[in-house]
C-alpha cells in the first residue's frame, strides 16, 4: 500500500541521513471521543483501531524489522501501551480495544524476533495532560480546576497527580539500552503514579 512506501522510504532516508537505524519507537496513535456502546460510530471505531495499530505499530515493524533481520542489526522496539491495555477505560472503545491488542502485538513480535537478536518492549503511560485529552481532564486551565474525569483520574492515581512529559523519558531509555535492559524483552513497564496498583 501507500502507507507502507512510504515507511520503506522513511527507513531508506534515515539510513541515507544518519546510517543504519537501531530503534524504532511506535508513537503514532490516540482516541477522538467517547460515548456508550450502543452509541459507537463502527467507522470512528475502525479508523481509531486503523490509526493505533496498522499505521501505529504493524505497518512500521513489519518494515524495519524486516529490514533488520535482512541486514543482521539487533534493533529495539518500543511501542506505546496505555492504562487502556490493562483496564478498560469508559466509553473509549475502540482506543481500549487497540490498546490491548498494542499490548498483544508487543508480546507475540518480542517472541518472534527474539532469535535475531530484536527486543520489543512497550511504555505504558498513565495519565499526562496533553492537546488530546486537556479537554477531557481540566475544566479550567487557569484555575486547574479538573473535570470530574480528571477527579477520577487523581484520585485512582497513588500519587496524586498527572505525570510529566519528561518521566516518561527514562523508562523509554532504559528499555532501548542494550547496557540497561539486553535481556529484556516482551513487557510493557506502566509509568502510572500507582495508577494499575491503587485498590480500596
Amino acid at each position: 500500500t501507500g502507507v507502507e512506501e512510504d515507511v520503506r522510504k522513511a527507513i531508506a532516508e534515515t539510513e541515507k541521513l544518519m546510517g543504519p537505524p537501531n530503534v524504532l519507537i511506535n508513537g503514532a496513535g490516540g482516541n477522538k471521543g467517547k460515548a456508550p456502546f450502543v452509541d459507537l460510530d463502527v467507522n470512528l471505531f475502525n479508523e481509531i483501531v486503523d490509526m493505533n495499530i496498522l499505521a501505529g505499530l504493524v505497518i512500521p515493524t513489519k518494515h524495519m524489522a524486516s529490514y533488520w533481520i535482512g541486514r543482521g542489526i539487533k534493533g529495539s522496539i518500543i511501542n506505546m501501551t496505555s492504562m487502556a491495555s490493562y483496564i478498560p477505560l469508559s466509553g473509549t472503545w475502540a482506543y481500549g480495544a487497540a490498546k490491548s491488542a498494542t499490548l498483544n502485538l508487543t508480546m507475540a513480535t518480542a517472541k518472534e524476533f527474539a532469535p535475531y537478536g530484536i527486543r520489543v518492549n512497550a511504555v505504558a503511560p498513565g495519565f499526562f495532560i496533553g492537546h488530546q485529552n486537556k479537554a477531557l481532564l481540566i475544566k479550567n486551565e487557569a484555575t486547574g480546576e479538573l473535570t470530574e474525569r480528571g477527579k477520577a483520574v487523581i484520585g485512582h492515581t497513588p500519587f496524586g497527580r498527572f505525570g510529566n512529559h519528561d518521566e516518561l523519558a527514562g523508562a523509554t531509555i532504559f528499555l532501548i539500552s542494550d547496557a540497561a535492559s539486553g535481556f529484556v524483552t516482551g513487557v510493557s513497564l506502566p509509568v502510572d503514579g500507582g495508577y494499575l496498583v491503587h485498590n480500596i
